[in-house]
């Protein structure tokens, strides 16, 4: 992926819609339809726009989404891209690289992962507070990309002012918030019983297969994340049912007014802010 790639995929985006986003979201699986409330919405094809695979994963609806939420205006992807699907760390960030270009200053990602926390419930939402990498792969890797810091500091990779903002919406709104660490892996089998417990050993409170390779992304860009994980089911050993992606996607539907509301009082709060 060069500059010429990320310019292409501007050029096109810029043709359809030339607003300027002040938030960029991230809309994992089973969360995208939280885009289908903008306002003003104009919806891109992922193969429309020069550098965008087809979104293959089941929940993904695989469109770039501009728009106004809460009278802010967003950008937004409908589904995203993995490592798994044998795509490279380049191709898996070309989207978050193609939004901070549009112009967002935030960036809201989201996902569905699978519980190890003992004390989380299938249809939490957590404040991600910190990730451990365990993909085995960072999108930084090779030429440091224009715009790019070379080592950039993880040290609050999650922003906390963000994170103070969702916890104050949580609360106004009755939604129950947990927060932890996210770990990362690369999939697409979940993770075995030993997995989890070595996970667990190792402090991550969730486990999921994206999200971390963007947070990479945005922190070399300086630009604040907020990440909200939605806990889909027990991980692997801690309960007695089999893990399936539809499980998955049921959990997304059933959290979605949840979701909604608390994304859109954080958006909200930060054009209050800007105002």
């Amino acid at each position: 992926m060069t500059t010429t790639h990320i310019n292409d995929a501007l050029a096109a985006i810029r043709a359809r819609d030339p607003r300027v986003p002040d938030v960029a979201l991230i809309l994992g699986s089973g969360l995208g339809d939280l885009a289908d409330g903008f306002a003003d919405p104009v919806a891109i094809p992922f193969p429309d726009i020069p550098g965008f695979p087809h979104a293959a994963v089941a929940g993904h609806r695989g469109r770039l989404v501009i728009g106004r939420l809460e009278d802010v205006t967003c950008v937004a992807l409908q589904g995203r891209f993995h490592l798994y699907e044998g795509y490279d760390a380049a191709t898996v960030t070309l989207p978050t690289r193609v939004m901070l270009g549009l112009g967002a200053r935030t960036l809201i990602v989201t996902n569905a992962a699978g519980g190890i926390n003992r004390t989380f419930q299938p249809g939490d939402l957590m404040l991600i507070d910190d990730h451990v990498n365990l993909m085995g792969r960072n999108p930084l890797t090779g030429p440091v990309q224009e715009g790019d810091t070379r080592f950039p500091d993880m040290t609050h990779a999650y922003d906390p002012a963000l994170q103070a903002l969702a916890e104050s919406v949580a609360g106004t709104e009755g939604i129950r918030l947990v927060r932890g660490v996210y770990a990362a892996v690369l999939g697409p089998s979940y993770e075995t019983p030993a997995e989890v417990r070595m996970i667990e050993r190792l402090g991550g409170d969730v486990v999921g297969m994206s999200t971390v390779p963007e947070v990479i992304v945005a922190r070399a860009r300086d630009v604040p994340v907020l990440g909200i994980s939605l806990v889909t089911n027990a991980a692997a050993g801690l309960s007695a049912e089999p893990l399936t992606h539809d499980e998955v996607v049921a959990a997304g539907r059933e959290a979605a007014d949840r979701f909604a509301r608390l994304v859109r009082g954080v958006v909200r709060g930060l054009g209050n802010h800007d105002a």
